[in-house]
């Protein structure tokens, strides 16, 4: 008799369903229990980081050693790296989820009909996760505490290079979820760097997986909008763009920028395109680019700009439509607001978009008229993160219109129902 064996395709495919099932049971399990049990949750999975610290720490040297081995970027790599101030930093991120107030339950409406009926519109969870994510592993745990805060399971998928610090953080959110008596399988990591595991998530597992949450690069965002057959919260490229105006504080405008570039250049709130109004280009834009070049950035301008500060590179059409990630930044000089919102809105990917400006006319104008997911008056494009939204943590930046936008934290991955309560109506 002639045992066959299971392809690899067909072990994989089950595999995939396992999980997409142990996902489904856990996050009915979470929804019999309460905000108090997810807290002492998340309290623990803190802890637990913080303890398994050093097998993080050697777990992503691994990473970090293939990655340069390959060749990764400066700015892959810094998303890459942990030290022991990140992982406390990943840490202290849960501890903050573990803050926050729980968003199931909440009564998001109510109101009662001339008939008696009592209507209720109630938060409650999306249901089971799917995120998929390429080289940073501190969206690991953000992703998988967020989804335990709302009372979703989460499958989670990293990219190849960040596989043996996922699984650290991992292993110890596990151990963390089963000394609290608490379903393990509400966090789950896809155990191969098999690229067909993504198909198969996309797939939603036989109807087990209810959303798909995709954080990277344009291709990856754009592959998961294609090819997935369940709802997507869409994360694209961060164009981000900061507009200083004629009424521009100098100094302001000097600091803002260097932060905006500067202050980490791989991470999707960095800027990519500086705008300066022409009414002060002449005597704003060489101090702010001598800050920039000190700082360690390459520029490259429009004719315009050049002819301001000569040693720009020149910018063409493509660096208009490029997020750098690195130390890299394109400038144009516009003709006021006008031209500022010309250029937002042919190149803006609807991310993050800043004015530097003393007017507030203009600043509301500005805030008003730029469709982006995040707007900000006299602030660093930096501040592009859930965490200093006061969230705890993000998933991602929702550039899409459906659902959510701008940092998806634990409030917005709750959808809700409707509680109707009546004494004995029968519909004439």
């Amino acid at each position: 008799m002639t045992v066959q064996t299971p392809s690899p395709d067909t072990a994989l495919a089950e595999t995939m369903l396992d999980m997409g099932a142990r996902a489904r049971a856990a996050s009915r399990a979470l929804g019999r229990l309460g905000p108090d049990d997810r807290t002492r949750g998340l309290k623990a999975i803190a802890a637990a980081i913080r303890t398994a610290a050093p097998a993080i720490l050697e777990a992503n040297k691994q990473d970090m050693d293939a990655a340069r081995k390959k060749g990764l970027s400066d700015a892959m790599l810094d998303r890459l790296a942990l030290d022991a101030a990140r992982v406390d930093g990943i840490a202290s991120g849960v501890d903050a989820i573990a803050g926050l107030p729980d968003p199931l339950g909440r009564e998001l409406a109510r109101w009662q009909q001339p008939n008696g009926l009592d209507f209720a519109r109630v938060a409650v969870p999306l249901g089971v996760i799917g995120i998929i994510y390429e080289s940073r592993p501190n969206v690991t745990a953000d992703a998988g505490t967020l989804c335990l805060r709302s009372g979703n399971a989460a499958i989670l998928r990293c990219g190849s290079e960040s596989t043996h610090s996922s699984h650290a953080l991992v292993d110890a959110m596990h151990a963390a979820l089963e000394a609290e008596g608490l379903p393990a399988d509400a966090i789950q990591l896809v155990g191969t760097t098999d690229r067909a595991a993504v198909g198969h998530m996309l797939s939603g597992l036989d109807g087990q997986v209810d959303v798909i949450v995709p954080r990277g690069g344009r291709s990856l965002v754009e592959r998961v909008q294609k090819d997935a057959r369940v709802p997507v919260i869409g994360h694209l490229e961060g164009l981000c763009h900061m507009y200083v105006d004629g009424a521009a504080d100098p100094q302001k405008a000097v600091d803002l920028v260097v932060n905006a570039k500067m202050r980490r250049t791989g991470v999707c709130g960095s800027l990519e395109t500086l705008l300066i109004d022409a009414a002060v280009a002449d005597t704003l834009l060489p101090g702010i680019a001598s800050a920039l070049v000190e700082a360690g950035c390459e520029l490259r301008g429009d004719a315009r700009a050049r002819a301001i500060v000569p040693g720009m590179k020149t910018a063409t059409e493509e660096d208009w439509g490029t997020e750098y990630l690195a130390p890299i930044l394109a400038i144009a000089v516009v003709d006021g607001l006008d031209g500022a919102l010309a250029h937002i809105e042919r190149w803006s990917s609807g991310h993050t978009d800043s004015i530097v400006t003393e007017d507030k006319d203009v600043a509301e104008r500005f805030l008003a008229r730029v469709d982006s997911a995040i707007v900000l008056h006299n602030a660093s494009t930096q501040f592009a993160d859930g965490g200093e939204f006061g969230f705890g943590a993000e998933i991602g930046i929702a550039t899409g219109r459906i659902h959510a936008r701008g940092p998806v934290g634990a409030e917005q991955l709750t959808i809700y129902k409707y509680v109707v309560r009546g004494t004995g109506q029968t519909r004439p």
